[in-house]
């Protein structure tokens, strides 16, 4: 049998998987994920969280040791992610040593309603950092306004970081002068370079469905044309503007400091239209030194009928910035695009927290009342 994540991974591609629960690492799938299908990394968010602690049973025992130590809904939130981003930390670290700390990494997000306080965002990740207490984690921190300067003073905390929400190229060029500055800063600060680590999550399925959903509105032959084709131009021009940015005397005077370059990591590539191939947005993004996080859905997807066939990325940025000309031919704003996804990110993390916080706060009230009960102190 062919052998397709393998090949992935051979053109340049970390494969990580976009899920993480406590079933997970219980039953080991992960590990086997690990060793089966070539996934490096893990990366997680609200809502991906708020789906694992909706599973009760899983967490059963920690949550009446939380209620018990009468900790806040807040608390016992982040004890319990942090013990799964940990303990999935120790299942990645052999691949974080084979990879000389690249790959190996588990993200872990700061908590979504700080995504507009610098300070605030600042001051968690330094806290998440110490709590997991694991060299090849990732604190996420999205890249809102708020959240560039963010991610340059946690950086040059030597806190590692997965930036997310990033959906404009304007956006991820302030990005990666963020990651530069940070590790600048973090260099006069005594921080060794080579332990560092960073990637630039691009979202990208999204920006299909926002954009061809203004494509259908307008309606006309030239619009339906460029339906599923933003999202993927969108990376392309992405990673042009990665290669210009790593290949200058700034970057290379880090480089040669130890440091590891802030990889481009495609999010958000399960596809949202059933009419597109369910692989298409890891097939269309293939290029060296880039991530695709995916769901286990597509990972399988990918390991049963993927089509690898070399770069497809580097040779693409005349076209995508076509299509983009076209986009805008047609009427189509796609600063007003990326401003509409960037606020609906926010919100949607923010909402899947509330959800998150609201099981919590139902379990504990379960727990505490299940040991007080006459049978439990029998």
């Amino acid at each position: 049998m062919t052998d397709r994540l393998a090949e992935l991974s051979a053109q340049g591609v970390a494969v990580w998987l976009d899920d993480l629960s406590r079933v997970r690492l219980t039953t080991g799938s992960l590990e086997k994920l690990r060793v089966d299908q070539h996934v490096v990394g893990v990366t997680t968010n609200p809502s991906i969280f708020q789906k694992a602690l909706s599973d009760a049973d899983a967490y059963d025992e920690q949550l009446k040791d939380l209620a018990a130590q009468k900790v806040t809904v807040e608390e016992a939130v982040r004890l319990m992610t942090a013990k799964d981003v940990r303990a999935a930390c120790d299942v990645m670290r052999p691949a974080y040593d084979a990879s000389k700390g690249v790959d190996g990494r588990v993200s872990i997000e700061v908590d979504p309603r700080k995504a507009h306080e610098t300070d605030s965002t600042v001051a968690e990740a330094k806290t998440l950092w110490w709590l997991v207490d694991r060299e090849n984690l990732y604190i996420k921190i999205p890249a809102t306004l708020a959240g560039l300067p963010a991610i340059t003073a946690t950086l040059a905390a030597g806190i590692s970081v997965n930036v997310t929400l990033i959906f404009s190229l304007d956006r991820y060029r302030a990005v990666m002068e963020a990651f530069l500055a940070g590790l600048e800063q973090a260099k006069l600060n005594g921080h060794d370079l080579a332990k560092i680590g960073s990637v630039a999550s691009f979202f990208v399925s999204r920006v299909d469905t926002e954009v061809d959903k203004r494509l259908d509105k307008i309606g006309s032959d030239e619009a339906k044309a460029l339906k599923g084709k933003a999202a993927i131009a969108n990376a392309q021009l992405a990673y042009e503007a990665y290669t210009e940015v790593f290949g200058t005397d700034r970057w290379k005077t880090l480089e040669k400091a130890g440091a590891h370059p802030q990889r481009p990591l495609w999010a958000s590539t399960s596809t949202k239209n059933p009419e597109f191939k369910d692989t298409i947005y890891v097939e269309e993004l293939i290029a060296p030194g880039t991530v695709n996080t995916m769901p286990e859905s597509v990972i399988f997807a990918y390991e049963d009928h993927g089509d690898t066939r070399g770069d497809t990325v580097s040779g693409s940025f005349d076209a995508a910035k076509k299509v983009f000309n076209d986009l805008a031919g047609v009427g189509i704003d796609f600063n007003d695009v990326v401003k509409v996804l960037e606020d609906e990110g926010v919100d949607k993390f923010e909402a899947s927290w509330k959800e998150l916080l609201d099981g919590v706060s139902k379990s504990l009230k379960a727990a505490a009342k299940g040991s007080d009960s006459p049978s439990d102190a029998a």
